[in-house]
């Protein structure tokens, strides 16, 4: 059930790294405001060194703010039931070698307080969303850049989290593992989840994210809904099919001459993406092994067997 109370509130943040003696080396953040609701994927964006990572950091009471208020579920970041409600995915993906992920997930969820048969259920399952089914029992340390990538999104949903932060989900991932990445972070939103994602793939972004920041130099300088942030309200884009090339035309310069203005014609174009996914769908059909990433059901509320999160 969604509540009306922020998931992420930020208020006046300032974070100011110091050395030995105390002298400023870098304001990292500065007076940032943000807020987060439930069921929202927010992207948070900005090029390096914009403060992106200290405000992760900050939000997982990692680091002390040098000002400014922060509640994270509705209390502060540095509280532990707090941090038992949270996921987190780090960019880059640290897994003790030795451990297969059947191992590393019982290691989490050990952490996390979850009883066996819950950890055995909800590794079967996230196991099989990640598709590392058939690798479950292998060394993670014998793992590609995505297969240990997988193991880590699995890692940061073992204990069904309220709020998932992901820094650089899909760094890694093929194709079509980060379109599946991007259906389930959807799914975990319409189950009520909160998701605060980062990512320098702003295709990825665009897509999922519900509203976006841009931040410079610590500081806010765009912020939105994806839609509107994006929108032209100057042009307008008209689409029609089954037109011949006279009739194309014909109506251009019919427009042109009404508004004065000059029309420019083109072909819609569907995305990269659209155009992979579908080549790989078409050979799936023609007898390929399938793939497929369907989000655990524990996630999503549909199975009570899979114990309830700590």
């Amino acid at each position: 059930m969604k509540t009306s109370e922020p998931i992420i509130e930020i208020r006046g943040l300032h974070k100011t790294f110091r050395d030995f003696w105390r002298r400023p080396t870098a304001r990292a953040v500065r007076g940032l405001d943000l807020t987060v609701g439930q069921g929202e994927v927010f992207g948070l964006l900005g090029p390096n060194g914009s403060g992106k990572s200290t405000t992760i950091k900050v939000l997982l009471g990692l680091l002390r703010p040098t000002a400014g208020t922060i509640r994270v579920l509705g209390a502060d970041p540095r509280d532990t039931a707090t941090k038992a409600r949270i996921g987190y995915l780090p960019e880059v993906t640290c897994l003790h070698k030795f451990l297969t992920p059947v191992e590393t997930l019982h290691y989490y969820a050990g952490l996390f307080g979850l009883d066996g048969p819950a950890t055995r259920a909800r590794t079967e399952a996230l196991l099989r969303m990640v598709g590392l089914g058939d690798a479950a029992h292998r060394p993670v340390g014998e793992f590609s850049k995505g297969m240990a990538r997988r193991v880590g999104l699995a890692q940061a949903l073992i204990n069904n989290p309220d709020l998932l932060i992901l820094d650089e989900p899909t760094s890694g991932l093929d194709p079509v593992a980060c379109h599946e990445v991007k259906e389930w972070v959807r799914r975990l939103a319409a189950a009520g989840k909160t998701v605060l994602m980062t990512s320098h793939l702003l295709a990825d972004v665009e897509d999922i994210c519900d509203r976006i920041a841009i931040l410079c130099e610590g500081q806010v300088r765009a912020e939105g809904r994806v839609e509107e942030l994006l929108q032209q309200p100057d042009a307008v884009s008209l689409t029609l099919e089954g037109l011949t090339p006279a009739q194309i035309e014909e109506l251009r310069s019919e427009l042109s001459r009404r508004t004065n203005r000059p029309v420019t014609c083109t072909h819609p174009r569907i995305s990269l993406e659209t155009f992979f996914l579908q080549v790989v769908a078409a050979a799936d059909a023609a007898g390929a092994e399938p793939q497929g990433m369907p989000a655990a059901p524990f996630l999503l509320g549909d199975d009570a067997g899979t114990g309830a999160a700590p």
